[in-house]
């Protein structure tokens, strides 16, 4: 089974306990580092996730991949919050995201530069437009390698 099947069968299998519990699930990966394959799943609420949240989730969904049983490498289960410095990834993202400030980074340098700072103040399944004190910068989503929310200490 291909990563993009476990990832897809895992959303499948994790949406009813998401739903059940008023949670949102954020995102999916299926990854491996080092030796390891990690199978993680990011739920978040509003208010916030909890520890208990996550073991919730974890014990449910556990309980489901080991019913089914589809991932043929050994794989360590991690439900977790998506965290401050979050991905935006799918649509909601965006939109949840709208008037924040995000960090975005290019596959390829524009002008000398690859990294980006601003407003996100709009965006279409082909760009996003980021507000900055030098004025509106429209990116094609192609270029993008990754764009997160910006973390202010």
């Amino acid at each position: 089974m291909k990563r993009t099947e476990i990832v897809a069968r895992t959303e499948e299998l994790a949406a009813p306990i998401i739903d059940e519990n008023d949670f949102e699930l954020v995102d999916v990966e299926y990854v491996k580092e080092g030796a390891n394959w990690y199978l993680r799943v990011y739920a978040d609420k509003e208010g916030g996730i909890t520890i208990d949240d996550c073991v919730l989730i974890s014990r449910a969904l556990e309980e489901k991949l080991d019913e089914e049983d589809f991932i043929k490498d050994p794989y360590i289960l991690e439900v977790s919050s998506p965290g401050l410095g979050r991905q935006l990834k799918k649509e909601k993202d965006f939109q949840r995201s709208l008037g924040e400030k995000v960090e975005c980074r290019l596959y390829k340098a524009v002008d000398g530069q690859k990294e980006f700072e601003g407003i996100l103040k709009d965006f279409t399944e082909e760009t996003v437009t980021l507000a900055s004190d030098s004025g509106d910068m429209v990116i094609n989503r192609s270029d993008i390698a990754a764009i997160r929310l910006a973390i202010d200490f």
